[in-house]
């Protein structure tokens, strides 16, 4: 990400900044549940920002009803503003969604997604910030 720098801090100082439950899902790596988070059912268009450091990550554009419970994108803005690895937690293997800028858990993605990408980015809304005046 040329246009941002990295953001890191201890575990100490990202505890005393958020939340304990955008704590937990962020920097833990937890998942909120199904149908609880903020977003989940939004329909707003804006865009969202990673909660931890405010890079814009997905648009409402892209967002669309998965049926799974956690808000859904079919694309992030740009590709260089998520990284993914292996997950093997929970018993399966999924592709883990991180900000590029501040490494913050932010879900999955899946490969059954809608038309243009077929992927569907499952994101917690606790890692996310919406501003539907950008």
């Amino acid at each position: 990400m040329s246009d941002k720098r990295r953001v890191e801090k201890s575990e100490a100082q990202w505890r005393e900044e958020l939340p304990e439950r955008v704590f937990e899902v962020t920097r833990r790596g937890g998942t909120e549940p199904p149908f609880s988070g903020e977003y989940c059912h939004s329909k707003s268009d804006g865009v969202y920002y990673c909660i931890c450091c405010s890079t814009p990550l997905f648009e409402g554009a892209t967002k669309f009803d998965s049926g799974t419970g956690w808000p859904s994108y079919w694309a992030p803005i740009a590709e260089d503003r998520l990284i993914t690895r292996s997950d093997h937690s929970g018993g399966m293997l999924r592709q883990e969604v991180l900000c590029a800028t501040c490494d913050a858990h932010l879900g999955h993605v899946f490969d059954d997604g809608p038309p243009p990408t077929g992927l569907r980015y499952c994101i917690n809304s606790a890692a996310l910030r919406l501003d539907e005046n950008a």
